[in-house]
């Protein structure tokens, strides 16, 4: 076990509101987002909100939300919760504008990942 599974793992100990799958999804969609940028650069909340909704439907189709929902995953400001629990045990990077509160914004679970199935498959 590498040093950063070390730490992810004591995350998940020390939160218990979410599952280890929830931290490593985050950092799949992280990186996912930044392949699809033209060049590597820091993401906003709402950006990385917005890779995540992608990546989700991309990965889970009609059962991200549900997938989300075993993880604890139940509004955007849970990936808020997840960004910032990695971001105080240096595994991700913060500006100095960005806030947890960042996440709170964000769309609400069934639109984004209900809703735009029923609306023919709509997947970024």
């Amino acid at each position: 076990m590498n040093e950063g599974e070390e730490i992810l793992e004591q995350v998940v100990r020390e939160d218990t509101r979410y599952h280890l799958e929830a931290y490593l999804f985050v950092n799949r969609a992280l990186q996912f987002l930044q392949e699809s940028l033209p060049r590597r650069r820091h993401v906003s909340g709402q950006e990385l909100l917005e890779g995540i909704r992608v990546y989700a439907l991309r990965e889970y189709g009609p059962l991200s939300r549900e997938v989300f929902n075993r993880w604890g995953l139940l509004a955007c400001r849970d990936f808020g919760e997840i960004v910032f629990n990695l971001v105080e045990r240096n595994l991700l990077g913060k500006t100095e504008q960005d806030r947890r509160e960042d996440f709170s914004a964000g769309y609400d679970f069934e639109a984004a990942f209900e809703t735009p199935l029923l609306r023919g498959g709509e997947n970024g």
